[in-house]
């Protein structure tokens, strides 16, 4: 059964919400409450983007990155993201 985008965006908001919200009473680098809210953002997140598509065939400007480095030390997560908007650009359905 398909999420409803608009409840899908509610819980990503509210993820955000929450992220806000610890990360202003973090209580240390390794805080676990933010670091909960950060999974919810990322977990939220992507069952908007899913229900979206599912929806409308639509997708967000937004990309979820992999904090890891490459052997010498760039990101270069950002070269590896697709531009939907590119006409050339071929999605593969879900």
């Amino acid at each position: 059964m398909a999420i409803d985008p608009r409840v899908a965006l509610q819980s990503f908001t509210s993820a955000l919400e929450e992220h806000l919200a610890a990360a202003s009473s973090r209580r240390g680098d390794n805080d676990p409450a933010v670091e909960a809210a950060f999974s919810s953002i990322m977990e939220t997140f992507e069952a908007y983007e899913d229900a979206l598509y599912d929806a409308y065939g639509e997708v967000t400007p937004l990309v979820i990155y992999d904090e890891t480095e490459d052997e010498d030390g760039d990101d270069d997560d950002y070269d590896d993201v697709a531009d939907p908007f590119d006409d050339d650009l071929e999605i593969e359905e879900k």
